[in-house]
């Protein structure tokens, strides 16, 4: 592969984008960014600094501070940082902030994958392949309870699928970034799909793209 190549994976909570995502970094011999952790880590960043969650100017410093290659994903996905997030997600300059590193996240060489929610629509809208990832909500889940189940945990299958519904309506419904795929984007529908076929259609379209840009 020559030149710099960037995929943007748009998608819901557990369709299946983050793994999807890792799985072309790998094979493709990318750089791997969860957008999403960007603002879980600016969650913790105010928690462990025993900062407010609802103060915009001191979230938004935190959010320039951020280095996005110390982003642990194990202590990022607890729960309660989870809902932090979603407290300073919602702020502009946080966005911003945020969405200015994970642009220069995307354009050092050789390229990278970043998965999200406004990917090809906001931060990277000139990626070289956009895909759209899409799962009904009883499937994703039924996906989530299984990860938890599998995990040693307890879960509620009808509060998980009642908390992905309010998630899909708050991600689809906001004012700033909501989520929604690109006009350029390939949807891709892993419901009936295991993560090898998702992989398999994603690598088609990522190669068919590269192949014609080699051509030109």
């Amino acid at each position: 592969m020559s030149g710099r190549l960037t995929i943007a994976i748009d998608g819901p909570a557990a369709s299946g984008k983050g793994t999807l995502a890792r799985r072309l970094a790998a094979h493709y011999g990318l750089r791997h960014l969860d957008t999403g952790l960007t603002y879980r880590g600016v969650a913790k960043a105010l928690i462990d600094a025993g900062q407010p969650l609802d103060d915009e100017t001191i979230a938004e410093k935190a959010a320039r501070a951020l280095d996005l290659g110390a982003l642990d994903r194990a202590v990022l996905s607890e729960h309660g940082i989870g809902e932090a997030a979603s407290k300073v997600a919602v702020m502009p300059s946080v966005r911003t902030a945020l969405v200015d590193k994970q642009r220069a996240f995307a354009s050092a060489p050789p390229g990278a994958v970043l998965d999200g929610r406004d990917i090809g629509t906001v931060v990277c809208p000139d990626a070289d392949v956009k895909l759209y990832v899409i799962a009904s909500a009883e499937v994703r889940a039924t996906r989530r309870w299984r990860e938890i189940m599998d995990g040693g945990g307890s879960a509620d299958y009808a509060q998980i699928l009642a908390d992905i519904e309010r998630r899909d309506a708050r991600d689809m419904g906001r004012k700033d970034s909501p989520l929604r795929p690109a006009d350029d984007a390939h949807l891709l529908d892993t419901s009936e799909m295991d993560i090898e076929t998702a992989f398999q259609a994603a690598c088609k379209l990522v190669d068919t793209r590269l192949a014609a840009r080699n051509e030109n």
